[in-house]
């Protein structure tokens, strides 16, 4: 089974593969910065396919959810099984849902519509995916433009180890007082994200 992920997910998606006893796995992972871009997501994982794999090779899980990408992703996916190919991705509109679980997430949506959520690897890299990627360093005044809709930074946090927390929470409040959002922390764990891996995997190889 091939995984096509995105740079984001890496540590969390081999982990979770240890967890949920899956062998057999190749991870191919896309630039963690595709997450600002979108509209490039459909296009570089449609590239990948076609250079390291084919229709009779195996199944294929792409580690992303819509994205963004407004429904093209999934037409791909469409597309290839049409013409013989097994390709699913995890479940939900976001990485996030990957990790709260769907019914979890809608539940943090609803509570506040204006949440920007961070997980981990969000929180460790916001200064160079966010802050540098928007250029907020060089015009601040963006700021109120791009994140003033939003009420409060969510951190979903992965990881159980204390000191890694401490520093990915030192990292995450940061981010908020940067943007002038208030700051709260949920501890997700991996096992929602297990949970879809392996049911995504087994309905494939059934």
């Amino acid at each position: 089974m091939l995984v096509v992920a995105c740079g984001a997910l890496v540590a969390e998606l081999r982990a979770a593969f240890t967890h949920s006893g899956l062998d057999g796995v190749r991870l191919e992972v896309l630039p963690a910065p595709l997450h600002n871009h979108p509209e490039r997501i459909t296009a570089a994982v449609a590239t990948l396919l076609d250079a390291e794999w084919s229709a009779d090779r195996g199944p294929v899980v792409l580690g992303y959810g819509d994205c963004g990408t407004g429904g093209h992703l999934d037409a791909e996916i469409d597309r290839r099984n049409a013409a013989g190919w097994d390709v699913a991705r995890l479940p939900g509109d976001h990485c996030y849902e990957f990790f709260t679980g769907t019914d979890a997430f809608r539940a943090l949506h609803d509570e506040e519509l204006g949440t920007l959520f961070l997980t981990d690897f969000l929180a460790r890299n916001f200064e160079q995916l966010i802050w540098r990627g928007f250029r907020l360093d060089r015009h601040p005044e963006l700021v109120p433009m791009m994140f003033g809709n939003y009420r409060r930074v969510v951190h979903l946090a992965q990881t159980d180890d204390p000191t890694r927390l401490d520093q990915l929470e030192r990292y995450a409040r940061d981010a908020a007082d940067k943007l002038g959002l208030t700051y709260e922390r949920r501890t997700t764990g991996l096992r929602p994200l297990v949970e879809s891996l392996v049911s995504v995997s087994t309905e494939q190889r059934a």
